[in-house]
């Protein structure tokens, strides 16, 4: 008579087994970072984008007389809000309103939660130097507060 052979798997198989998941996981969990990390950062270029857009097209209303400015000052918009909470046209006669941007994106790399897109950004005003850049009366530009550097090797802050 033949002897029977258990049915499952040996110590070895087993600890085999382990080893080549553990193995493939360190490959895949780096892999899947730096994708989540691109996508983060495809959202901050795109933002910047809009927002730096929604400033431009501000200014060039400015200058076009569609938007009231008061005399002196530099025809960018005094906050970001106001690109989503839109101004008043005073060239339309029903006075109504013209909207730069239909919400203001945050910053995908803040380190906070819960606050107002508007605060996650760094403001540079117009009288600001661009090597060391401060909020002001106006926003001529915006920039990324994290202190990251991105997969090219650029800290958020620059781009």
């Amino acid at each position: 008579m033949r002897a029977q052979r258990s049915v499952g798997f040996s110590f070895i198989e087993l600890i085999a087994t382990l080893a080549i998941i553990g193995v493939l996981l360190l490959i895949v969990i780096p892999s899947a970072q730096t994708v989540v990390k691109r996508h983060r950062e495809t959202e901050l270029r795109l933002a910047l984008t809009q927002i730096r857009g929604a400033i431009d097209h501000y200014k060039k209303a400015a200058e076009t007389g569609r938007i009231a400015v008061e005399s002196g000052s530099s025809g960018y918009p005094p906050n970001l809000e106001v690109l989503s909470e839109g101004v008043v046209d005073v060239s339309s006669p029903s006075e109504a309103k013209i909207y730069f941007l239909r919400r203001l994106p945050a910053d995908p790399f803040h380190p906070g939660t819960g606050k107002y897109s508007a605060e996650t950004w760094g403001l540079r005003s117009y009288e600001s130097p661009p090597d060391a850049p401060e909020a002001g009366e106006d926003v001529f530009d915006v920039y990324s507060t994290s202190a990251g550097v991105g997969l090219n090797g650029i800290a958020y802050r620059e781009w």
